[in-house]
């Protein structure tokens, strides 16, 4: 059930309390996006490799979720009704016993397995007890245990050899085969400006701990969408949209700890999460945008619900450039009704403002500069759309 509002018309000193600017309200559909998102990161974990620990950094950026909305929720006490904040608390508690039971079910199976005493046992001199459950069998004391409940096994004739290869061998399968490392592959030195990893091994997209470099992925990793990750990122330039346009889009994004890059993102189909990103561009389009603790940063965007900002500073939205290509309808984008949730005035937010028409990048500069034009290097494409050397 939706927390009480206040419907339009209500006065607040003179002003007219729109349904968009009672915290109740807000924060009600603020709730609903973020547990939308912690159920499907929840549902995707049995998709998530388990190899470098990638499945249990999703479960742990799914606890460190629902801590983060329990703890919202503990803070909106002072204008949520206590009836609201049983039904989320409530909510939390479903999120947390379903994480749980993923978490378990995806869980691997003991290899430990108690042996089975073998023929010679059972007719040693020390004589089994005539009760011993082991030794019934359909109600006689002569027949040994079937195999199927723990009694001995008889090889069958001619499987001597086997059975002798198989007490060699241990039964832990072939050891996993490691995916190749394309971060390390963009970090070597090259004679060439550009970087364009294939990703074509990858099920999903994750550039990390990269300097001062230009990557443009190709269409080679349009295949690799199941979740797109960059992060620690310094004066890069790295480009997605011609392995991310059209109906190609990543089920999810999260950029995290970048400063004085440019990240063309291209399309997400869920949500996409910007934390911790400084004097940089970012150019997405996505069904949610959540950003947390940026600033100094121009998002041109496409967005199908409200923007939400959080301990940000000077963020500036634009529409998503006409030269990138989205299966979006362009009506149903609301790049510019951001909600600042750490904003609960009437007054507009001093944390984010619309981009100025005449300070946005012209086309030319997508189309031509950005992929790398003829004679320029990294900086002066940075510097070109209006990013700071660092």
């Amino acid at each position: 059930m939706a927390p009480e509002v206040i419907q339009p018309g209500a006065y607040d000193g003179g002003f007219p309390v729109t349904r968009m600017q009672d915290p109740k309200e807000k924060f009600y559909r603020h709730f609903q996006d973020e547990v939308a998102s912690l159920q499907e990161l929840i549902d995707g974990l049995g998709s998530v490799a388990q190899v470098g620990g990638e499945r249990q950094d999703a479960i742990d950026h799914a606890l460190a979720g629902i801590s983060a909305l329990s703890n919202e929720v503990a803070d909106a006490s002072d204008y949520v009704p206590t009836y609201d904040q049983r039904n989320y608390a409530q909510a939390v508690k479903a999120l947390t016993d379903k994480l749980n039971e993923t978490t378990t079910k995806l869980a691997p199976r003991s290899r430990f397995q108690f042996k089975s005493r073998g023929q010679g046992a059972a007719t040693s001199g020390l004589a089994a007890p005539k009760n011993d459950p082991r030794l019934i069998v359909g109600g006689s004391l002569a027949d040994p245990l079937p195999a199927s409940h723990g009694g001995p096994v008889v090889a069958a004739a001619g499987a001597g050899a086997d059975a002798q290869q198989s007490e060699t061998t241990d039964n832990l399968g072939e050891l996993p085969s490691f995916r190749k490392n394309y971060n390390e592959e963009m970090a070597r030195p090259s004679s060439t400006k550009v970087r364009k990893p294939s990703f074509s091994t990858a099920k999903e997209i994750y550039i990390f701990g990269q300097r001062g470099l230009h990557i443009i992925l190709p269409t080679s990793a349009s295949r690799a969408t199941s979740s797109g990750r960059l992060a620690d990122l310094h004066g890069c330039i790295v480009d997605m949209s011609l392995a991310l346009s059209g109906t190609t889009s990543f089920a999810n994004l999260a950029l995290k700890d970048i400063d004085g890059s440019l990240v063309v993102a291209g399309n997400v189909a869920g949500p996409a999460h910007i934390t911790g990103v400084r004097d940089s561009i970012v150019v997405v389009s996505a069904r949610q945008v959540r950003i947390h603790e940026c600033k100094n940063v121009d998002v041109y965007l496409f967005c199908a619900s409200h923007p939400i900002v959080e301990d940000c500073e000077n963020m500036r939205f634009a529409p998503l450039p006409a030269a990138f290509d989205t299966p979006e309808d362009p009506v149903k984008n609301q790049w510019d009704q951001v909600d600042d949730f750490k904003w609960l005035k009437s007054e507009p937010s001093p944390n984010w403002s619309v981009l100025p028409e005449e300070e946005r990048l012209a086309n030319e500069i997508w189309t031509k500069t950005v992929p790398g034009e003829r004679g320029k290097d990294l900086h002066d494409i940075l510097k070109a759309v209006g990013i700071p050397k660092i």
